[in-house]
């Protein structure tokens, strides 16, 4: 009995593991590039009205369908109807394909940074190429290369992804401790001010973030920020008195995480002036990081009193550390996402809702054709918006948004379902947050609506501006992949259930 309860998760574990899931160390530097200061209210109100009762649920439905397979498929299957599961998970799974699309594209940022200690992408040209069009086709060959060593099976992978785990962990340190570190030694002087007639800690200095439709669009990354959850549910029976310590852990780790990413925005402020180092049109939502952690740097050298070359040889050692950490990490998460979200969708929904070849596994059991597919698919959209005619700024800010609200929108599938899923009294429920249908009803009414809105000004806010492009790649892509999984499940419908 003793050695099981040993193996149990303890509050403090669960904290960790929740927080190592959750807390994302490039959403920082790309908060306070939006909205400065501005940024930390949303992130605050995102852990309230968002990350805490989305953990609850996911913590139910983890706890209900702990021997299911199926994953998100088998909750909504269970809770609503295959139909609406299906249509659900599909838009999951094609989230990450817009995922791999941002990063793909935006990957060669880090190595660039880890080579030459800055981002030099904007600057790449071939046979006539803008810089834009030529990152597209490393995107491409990136896919093809991926996709070729992950069907071979290959599991040494997972080293890259600790590796790269371990050194974000340090980065994290290093931009907290060194923003406070040169506050303390320039004796209170921040770099972004926060006082002042002329100073509103709750305004953006971004001045494409001066109107409430751009203000209330950034809710989305806040979101986004606490994306990971997921993985939460399936924690709940390896925890130790989970009906005590869950709901703890759950509370506990949103505060952390919320002033965590508080005090990160705050630190880059401290040695970070917005009109002067990220106000150029060479700074953008994928490059922000890199630029701020040279910048990080250059400053702690100038707080000690070195000369100008020796600071600035600090900063671009940071940023090669920097773009060495983000790289290796996020080719650890590719190599793991470009084929186990499309192994989860297989073999959780029912046989003959995808082609058959699809869902046929290879001897290594890698879904070999359907990751063929999916890098053809994956190689067109990546051409599509990189022959868009955006420079390089813009290009990553469309991948950007539309990733967030990809992977966002199927928030709300999990959030509409929880409603049915409290009221089925057929469904066992051995962990309960929600001691009522009515606070869950309530609950479930509040993340949907607060994951809509925010999309929804996310995706009109581009087209206020005139930029219709952006407007229909962040909202055409998920009702494009909805109107897929529909007429797949049409498809299934009448070839097989008839």
């Amino acid at each position: 009995m003793s050695n099981q309860t040993a193996k149990k998760l303890t509050l403090t574990s669960l904290v960790l593991m929740i927080f190592t899931s959750v807390y994302g160390f490039a959403n920082m530097p790309r908060a306070f590039f939006l909205m400065g200061y501005g940024a930390i209210p949303w992130y605050i109100l995102g852990a309230i009205a968002f990350f805490l009762p989305y953990a609850f649920m996911m913590a139910e439905y983890g706890a209900a369908y702990k021997k299911e397979k199926g994953g998100i498929y088998s909750w909504m299957n269970s809770a609503v109807g295959p139909k609406y599961a299906f249509v659900g998970t599909f838009m999951w799974y094609a989230s990450y394909l817009v995922w791999q699309v941002n990063v793909s594209s935006s990957i060669w940022i880090p190595l660039s940074n880890a080579i030459f200690g800055e981002d030099r992408t904007g600057n790449l040209s071939l046979f006539g190429l803008n810089s834009t069009q030529v990152i597209g086709l490393l995107g491409v060959i990136w896919i093809i290369l991926v996709t070729l060593i992950c069907s071979r099976g290959i599991s040494a992978i997972k080293k890259v992804t600790s590796v790269g785990g371990s050194a974000i962990t340090f980065l994290n340190i290093l931009l907290i401790g060194g923003g406070l570190l040169i506050l303390a030694l320039n004796r209170g002087d921040f770099a972004q001010p926060v006082t002042g007639n002329n100073v509103n800690v709750f305004a953006s200095p971004n001045p494409a973030y001066q109107s409430l439709i751009s203000i209330l669009s950034f809710f989305t990354y806040a979101i986004f920020a606490y994306g990971g959850i997921e993985a939460v549910g399936g924690l709940v029976d390896q925890t130790e008195k989970a009906e005590v310590t869950f709901p703890k852990g759950v509370a506990i780790s949103a505060v952390v995480i919320s002033i965590g990413y508080s005090i990160g925005i705050f630190s880059v402020g401290c040695f970070t002036n917005w009109e002067e180092i990220l106000s150029s049109e060479n700074v953008n939502t994928a490059n922000v990081t890199y630029v701020v952690m040279n910048h990080l740097g250059y400053k702690l050298g100038q707080a000690f009193g070195l000369s100008t070359a020796a600071s600035a040889g600090i900063g671009s050692t940071i940023a090669r550390l920097t773009g060495l950490a983000m790289f290796l990490a996020l080719t650890g998460a590719f190599f793991t996402l470009i084929y186990a979200p499309l192994k989860q969708l297989i073999e959780g929904i029912p046989t003959h809702l995808l082609p058959e070849k699809l869902t046929k596994l290879d001897e290594r059991q890698m879904p070999l054709n359907a990751m063929i597919v999916q890098g053809v698919i994956v190689c067109i959209l990546i051409l599509l918006v990189s022959f868009g005619g955006d420079n390089a700024a813009t290009f990553f800010n469309k991948l950007v948004t539309m990733t967030n609200v990809a992977m966002t929108i199927p928030y709300m599938f999990l959030s509409i379902a929880f409603i049915f899923f409290k009221k089925k009294k057929s469904i066992q429920k051995p962990f309960e947050i929600y001691k009522s249908q009515t606070v869950a009803f309530i609950a479930s009414v509040i993340v949907t609506f607060i994951i809509g809105v925010a999309n929804v000004f996310s995706i009109i806010e581009p087209a206020v501006h005139g930029n219709w492009s952006d407007t229909l790649f962040a909202g055409g892509g998920p009702i494009l992949f909805a109107a897929i999984a529909y007429i797949l499940y049409w498809r299934y419908e009448n070839n097989y259930l008839k």
